[in-house]
C-alpha cells in the first residue's frame, strides 16, 4: 500500500489540539479561580498569601531574580502586580478555552510559562514540577499559535459567519485560520529546536538533568548566615532561607555560640526560639522569619536579620562562630569575623 502526503486545512490542525486548548486554558484560567473564586489569597499577613508564594521563587531564579527582589521588598507592588498577572492568567486561560483570538493569547500562554519556568522552575519536592510546568506550557503555547483553534471554537465560528474582521491581516496573526507563513516548515523547527534548546538548558541550570550529578534544591532546607557582628550586649547576625520546600518551613530548633574549640558559650533553645521578641526579628521581604508554637520559623525566601541578647554571657571575647540547627538535624555554622 503506497502512502501519500496530504495537506489538511488549518481548522483540522486546530481541532486536533483541542483538548489541549481546554487543559492548557483551565490549567491558567485556575490559577484566578483558586486565588479569588475559592479562597481569597490577596489578603497580606494571612497564609497562603499569593505574595509570600512569589517570593519562595527569589532564592534559585534564573535572570529575572532583580525583578522579583524589587516586588518583595515593596509589598504594595507586589499586590498590584499580583492582581495583574493573576487577571492576565485569567483572560488567557478563559480565551483559549472558547477559542477567541487564539494566537494571540497563545503568545500569552508562552510568556506566562516561561515566567513560570524561569522564576520556579528549581522547585518540586519530587518530579520537578515547576520546570515540567514551564516547559510544556512553552512548547504547548507555540504548538497553538501554529494551529490557532478550530471547530468548537469563537474564532472558528466568527470566520464560518464571515465576519469582516476575520477577513484582516492581523486576524491570521492574532486570531485562527490558515498559518500567516505559506512555508512554515523553517518556522516549525527552528521555534522547535530554541523551545528544545531551552529545555535542555534549564534542566541542567536547575537540576543537573542532562550530565553530571542530579541535584534537587527543593528536598531539604538550606540556610546563608552573614554578616554576623557582636557589640556589648548584642550578638547581631543576618539569615537567608535559599533552599528546601516552598509548602515547609525551617523549623530553628537551637542556635549555639561556640568557642574556637567548639564548646558552647552560649544556647538558645527552641523554647526561647519560639519566644523571640518581635524586634529581634528585621525582615527583608515578603516571607517573614518568625518565632513558632515550638521552633523559629524561616520560610522558602525569607530573609532577615537576627538579633540575640548575649548581655548575660560570661566570657564574650572567645566568641568564634554560630551554629543553627534545625529540627531535621541539619546544622548550619559559620564564622564570626
Amino acid at each position: 500500500m503506497k502512502h501519500t502526503i496530504n495537506s489538511q486545512p488549518s481548522d483540522m490542525a486546530g481541532l486536533y489540539t483541542l483538548s489541549l486548548r481546554m487543559v492548557i486554558g483551565w490549567t491558567y484560567f485556575s490559577a484566578f479561580w483558586r486565588r479569588l473564586i475559592l479562597e481569597n489569597k490577596f489578603i497580606p499577613d494571612e497564609n497562603g498569601y499569593i505574595g509570600e508564594k512569589f517570593n519562595h521563587f527569589l532564592p534559585n531564579a534564573l535572570g529575572i531574580k532583580p525583578i522579583i527582589e524589587y516586588l518583595v521588598t515593596h509589598p504594595d507592588a507586589l499586590h498590584r502586580s499580583m492582581m495583574i498577572f493573576t487577571i492576565v492568567e485569567a483572560v488567557v486561560g478563559l480565551f483559549i478555552i472558547l477559542g477567541l483570538f487564539t494566537r494571540l493569547m497563545s503568545i500569552g500562554i508562552f510568556s506566562l510559562a516561561l515566567g513560570i519556568l524561569l522564576g520556579s522552575g528549581w522547585l518540586g519536592t519530587t518530579c520537578l514540577d515547576e520546570w515540567q510546568i514551564g516547559v510544556l506550557g512553552i512548547a504547548g503555547g507555540f504548538v497553538l499559535f501554529l494551529t490557532g483553534s478550530g471547530p468548537y471554537s469563537l474564532d472558528y465560528y466568527f470566520i464560518k459567519k464571515n465576519k469582516n474582521f476575520t477577513q484582516k491581516g492581523w486576524f491570521q496573526w492574532l486570531g485562527s485560520g490558515n498559518f500567516p507563513i505559506s512555508n512554515p516548515k523553517a518556522f516549525v523547527l527552528v521555534g522547535s529546536f530554541i523551545i528544545f534548546g531551552l529545555t535542555l538548558f534549564t534542566n541542567q541550570y536547575f537540576h543537573g538533568g542532562v550530565w553530571g550529578t542530579l541535584h534537587n534544591k527543593s528536598v531539604k532546607p538550606k540556610l546563608e548566615i552573614s554578616n554576623i557582628f557582636h557589640h556589648n550586649s548584642d550578638l547581631k547576625f543576618e539569615v537567608y532561607r535559599t533552599e528546601g520546600a516552598d509548602v515547609y518551613g525551617s523549623f530553628l530548633i537551637g542556635i549555639h555560640i561556640l568557642d574556637k574549640d567548639g564548646n558552647i558559650l552560649k544556647e538558645f533553645d527552641h523554647k526561647k526560639l519560639s519566644t523571640l521578641p518581635k524586634e529581634s526579628i528585621k525582615n527583608h521581604y515578603v516571607a517573614k522569619v518568625k518565632p513558632g508554637k515550638h521552633s523559629l520559623v524561616i520560610p522558602l525566601g525569607a530573609k532577615a536579620d537576627v538579633t540575640l541578647d548575649i548581655d548575660d554571657m560570661l566570657i564574650k571575647n572567645e566568641i568564634y562562630s554560630l551554629k543553627l540547627i534545625d529540627v531535621s538535624g541539619i546544622e548550619w555554622i559559620e564564622r564570626i569575623e
